[in-house]
């Protein structure tokens, strides 16, 4: 592979075929897996509380029901 320099960067080159830049710095490359699986975890953290949210929300409105019903039929 043919890899150019990137001025004014020592860890990042550019690929001459696909034109793309890569990071030679493996610490950054850690640092972003690490972000990035922080934020996933994150994201399914957030999907989860809104389910279990959703399901509370139910529960109460079926109770509120039921307690509904046993006010109606008590009259």
């Amino acid at each position: 592979m043919d890899f150019l320099k990137v001025e004014g960067h020592s860890n990042l080159l550019r690929d001459k075929k696909t034109n793309s830049i890569i990071n030679t710095n493996m610490s950054e490359y850690d640092d972003y897996l690490s972000r990035k699986n922080s934020k996933n975890e994150e994201k399914q953290k957030i999907q989860k509380l809104e389910l279990e949210l959703a399901n509370i929300k139910d529960d109460i409105s079926d109770i509120k029901n039921l307690l509904r019903g046993l006010a109606n039929g008590s009259k």
